[in-house]
């Protein structure tokens, strides 16, 4: 079984490096590491090329884009039939290609999800990681879906799903990606085993977590993704909704209080339920007070990071549509 590992990067020169090390001390060989950089202006493009001296398995074209038109040159590139994706800012497992693409030797896979490990340093970054992603507690054999920092496809099924859509700009496109594939009924197998450490995370501010939140939600908007096959009414999209109902609500209760303060009491009690549901969320993943405490502040500020992405990317499809129309008419 012949494997491509395919990887976009982009000012990545504090990652880079350990994630090659890590992809070339595999268990099992990746026969190729295609890289796309999107137009480094750091050391990343320069690591890269430090590598392909050492070992000529490593691909490397620079080609400014998106992260979407990378992966999809990436794979395009690709010379074998199973293509393994992951992330800078990720760190592979010795056995994470092994344990990753075994599931292909059934004919009728076309998928395999890996999962991730997160990193943290303080009780802020373990709150965030409760938001980010998925925790080992949290994890759900027969609903995980796909993530991009470690997974495993054939070729044909890229192919059959039309690639990355690459009207997202900075996320989302993994989203949408995984989406098309899960409608089409592709048969998806997940091995939790197969692990990337996800180094990155360790690193977050509070200030890159609203950013990421921000980004995550403005392409939810775009990607238009509302009923989900495998999350169903649980989709990205219908959770956002939900958020912006929450503030709605209190809105309201906050109008109708200038005729009847007793109403101020009722948006207390809720104001504490929810916070105390944010705590609960994130003191139930990880067992300690100070994270929990952090999960309440994060709550907040994720609410409202998120309910501004998810309109500036509503509006920059607007804005595409009726771009698309003029050109039309």
């Amino acid at each position: 079984m012949k494997i491509s590992v395919c990887i976009t990067v982009l000012n990545e020169e504090g990652s880079v490096g350990e994630l090659l090390d890590s992809l070339l001390a595999q268990t099992t060989k990746p026969d190729e590491i295609v890289i796309v950089d999107g137009g480094s202006t750091d050391k990343t493009v320069e690591i890269i090329r430090h590598f392909q001296k050492k070992d000529n398995r490593v691909k490397l074209l620079v080609e400014k884009g998106s992260t979407a038109n990378g992966r999809n040159m990436a794979t395009e590139l690709a010379k074998y039939p199973i293509i393994a994706s992951t992330d800078a800012g990720c760190v592979a497992k010795r056995d994470w290609l092994e344990k990753l693409t075994e599931p292909f030797k059934f004919e009728n896979v076309g998928l395999v999800a890996g999962f991730y490990e997160m990193q943290a340093k303080n009780h802020m970054q373990e709150a965030m990681n409760v938001f980010h992603g998925i925790t080992p507690q949290m994890y759900d054999p027969t609903t995980f879906l796909p993530s991009a920092r470690s997974v495993a496809f054939r070729k044909s099924v890229w192919e059959r799903v039309g690639g990355y859509s690459e009207k997202f700009e900075k996320a989302g496109e993994d989203t949408d990606f995984f989406y098309k594939i899960v409608k089409q009924g592709v048969k998806i197998v997940r091995v939790k085993e197969a692990r990337v450490v996800w180094s990155e995370s360790g690193t977050f501010t509070l200030s890159d977590s609203m950013k990421k939140f921000y980004q995550y939600a403005k392409g939810d908007a775009k990607s238009g993704i509302w009923w989900h096959p495998a999350k169903q009414l649980a989709s990205h999209n219908i959770k956002i909704s939900l958020i912006f109902l929450r503030y709605a609500f209190g809105l309201i209760l906050i109008l109708l209080s200038i005729t009847n303060p007793l109403i101020l009491l009722v948006l207390l009690v809720l104001l504490i339920l929810y916070i105390f549901w944010s705590f609960r969320k994130v003191y139930l993943q990880t067992n300690n007070l100070k994270v929990g405490a952090w999960g309440i502040a994060i709550q907040f500020m994720s609410d409202f990071a998120v309910m501004s992405g998810f309109l500036s990317g509503l509006i920059r499809k607007k804005l595409t549509v009726e771009e698309k129309n003029s050109l039309c008419e």
